[in-house]
């Protein structure tokens, strides 16, 4: 057998959640009425203006994609409140802007720091290329930052830190001034996580105005509802993303994608009711499972809401396949470092979805 490198043997397997076509096979189900509450997707859908604009562009599909697509970054820019000098697009959501980062930056035997549980796709992007994970914390019960952690894992090998707010899989936000308490603490690349930032209302942006060593991370797959296109950004000091364009591959962001985040972009209306509609959502999935006695539910900031269900007497695997049998996909925590096998997240869904989603977990709950 062809001989595969340690860094890979030893890599635990990313998850993603469950397709409607593989549920529906599984259990029997009608894939066009599955409930899909398990990946944090915009229940509205993609913009309309996004729509009609691939309608417009499908013939265009024979074709390279741009290897200039500073429309696209001025169109970012403007949104993120920044210069196009520093917005880098990547052409495989976020998770190609990290890995970008790791080919910019990383060294064998270097280290970084990330604060289980938080989003996986850190650890498996930057294992690959030799880095070793330091582990800080996240307080589950209190659902913040442990701020000390991640300075008391600072080291001298310490390349880059992650920060993730709204964090995944629970939402909370870290505190900017805990940002910049660890901004000021080290001079390892701090990436701050902000794809759910326009659910909080809170980002941080104006910090790169005084801080060389920081890196903003966002996606076009939350609140722009182009999960299934592939887009993500980062936001960082000009002369950085100059360095990371040299190890980017030229044609990553495909043309549809291009011409759909574009689209997106100039529809503000759409932007602004996708957010409120989430929020909303978000709200109402709150209030209505903390009415549930056996359920423990945290404060959410983001698209989605983290449940300790040990009281139910089930785990978060039986409660999953139960939920999946009535046609209802929500997120097995269980494979997330620092959570057991007792937690589940729910993500937002039209308030129609969410009212059966309640019934259903009623009744699962007898």
């Amino acid at each position: 057998m062809v001989k595969i490198k340690k860094t890979v043997q030893e890599l635990d397997p990313y998850i993603p959640g469950r397709s409607n076509e593989d549920l529906a096979r599984a259990y029997g189900l009608d894939p066009d009425k599955i409930i899909r509450m398990g990946s944090n997707e915009n229940p509205l859908g993609p913009s309309p203006q996004a729509i009609e604009s691939l309608k417009k562009s499908l013939h265009l599909i024979n074709t390279y994609p741009e290897s200039n697509i500073d429309d696209l970054k001025d169109k970012i820019a403007s949104y993120a409140g920044v210069n196009s000098e520093k917005i880098i697009v990547g052409g495989d959501g976020a998770d190609e802007i990290l890995d970008v980062l790791a080919k910019t930056l990383i060294e064998p035997d270097d280290e970084y720091i990330v604060h289980p549980p938080s989003y996986m796709y850190y650890e498996f992007t930057f294992s690959i290329y030799g880095a070793k994970p330091v582990y800080a914390r996240w307080d589950v019960e209190e659902n913040r930052l442990d701020v000390n952690s991640v300075l008391d894992a600072i080291s001298p090998k310490t390349k880059v830190i992650f920060l993730c707010t709204p964090n995944n899989p629970n939402g909370g936000l870290i505190e900017k001034k805990d940002i910049q308490t660890i901004l000021e603490s080290t001079d390892a690349l701090v990436v701050v996580d902000e794809a759910y930032w326009e659910f909080s209302g809170k980002n941080n942006v104006e910090l790169l105005d005084k801080y060389d060593n920081l890196f903003i991370l966002r996606t076009f797959s939350k609140v722009m509802g182009l999960a299934g296109m592939r887009i993500g950004y980062g936001i960082g000091q000009e002369k950085f993303v100059e360095y990371m364009h040299r190890v980017k591959p030229v044609f990553s962001l495909i043309k549809l994608s291009h011409i759909a985040a574009s689209a997106t972009l100039n529809d503000q209306d759409y932007i602004n009711k996708s957010t409120q509609l989430s929020i909303e959502s978000r709200e109402f999935l709150f209030n209505e499972m903390l009415k549930i006695p056996e359920l423990k539910v945290f404060k959410s900031y983001a698209n989605y809401i983290l449940v300790d269900i040990r009281n139910t007497g089930m785990k978060s695997k039986q409660m999953t396949e139960k939920l999946m049998e009535n046609g209802i996909i929500v997120r097995d925590c269980s494979s997330f470092r620092g959570l057991d096998d007792y937690w589940i997240r729910v993500s937002v869904a039209t308030i129609e979805e969410d009212e059966k989603f309640i019934d259903v977990l009623k009744k699962i709950l007898g």
